[in-house]
């Protein structure tokens, strides 16, 4: 049985105000893409890795790929209209390649901070149950509106939760969810998680983390640079410990 993760880097991240893709904005002479890809690249579990990748920047991925040694890169496919033709398009793509029981793991390009822990309880969790959402606790307060300006109710958090990817699927089951769906006219969920429930299925949770973060705005672009920086000192203060010690 094969752990495949497909990254889903279709989109044009109009909300960056950037007139490159996010996925492909360098950060610290790294492209966003290439820290996910690392990620997948280093986890002993993930056997081959695929790219949902927006129209005219195939070459330029493979081309990173080539420079950051991603060698578990093996297919890169065009992207969709939106996030679930991007989906659907990788998932059919990936079942012309391996089998209805292999697992694939559906991950946002733009969440590069993803752990070796979330990934193996993702996968963990998919095995056992069929399928697997990365959460993390809702922690604000939810507050009810009609109009986006004025609240009248809250709801219970604690019956909340907030998605991240990872989300671990068995590959004929997520094609079999796809197909199903375009036949019953669902055509833009939200996520994979979404268009489950719309379909009638339940969901079970593995590990999410705040660190998880989706790079959709500047700020989210600020809050990675600071996590790098942290990660960076961290592993120097490790170094430096083992070599004074």
């Amino acid at each position: 049985m094969a752990n495949l993760a497909l990254l889903i880097a279709g989109g044009s991240g109009n909300r960056m105000g950037q007139n490159i893709p996010k996925q492909f904005l360098t950060v610290n002479d790294k492209p966003v893409i290439i820290y996910t890809l690392e990620a997948f690249q280093r986890h002993p579990e993930i056997d081959e890795i695929a790219v949902v990748c927006i129209e005219g920047w195939q070459a330029a991925l493979q081309a990173y790929a080539n420079q950051f040694n991603i060698t578990k890169l093996k297919h890169i496919i065009l992207g969709g209209l939106n996030g679930q033709d991007s989906i659907r398009n990788g998932v059919y793509e990936l079942r012309k390649h391996y089998a209805e029981n292999d697992i694939v793991l559906i991950h946002d390009a733009i969440r590069p901070m993803t752990s070796a822990e979330i990934i193996s309880d993702c996968i963990r969790v998919t095995k056992k149950n069929g399928c697997a959402i990365s959460v993390i606790p809702c922690a604000e307060a939810m507050l009810q509106t009609e109009d986006g300006n004025i609240s009248v109710g809250s709801y219970p958090r604690d019956r909340l939760k907030r998605t991240q990817t990872p989300q671990g699927f068995r590959l004929g089951d997520i094609c079999d969810l796809h197909q199903r769906a375009l036949e019953a006219g669902i055509t833009n969920s939200v996520a994979s998680c979404t268009l489950m429930i719309e379909m009638g299925k339940q969901v079970y949770f593995s590990k999410g983390s705040e660190k998880n973060i989706k790079l959709t705005t500047v700020e989210d672009l600020d809050i990675f640079k600071a996590l790098l920086l942290a990660k960076r000192s961290k592993s120097s203060t490790v170094v430096s410990f083992i070599f004074f010690s």
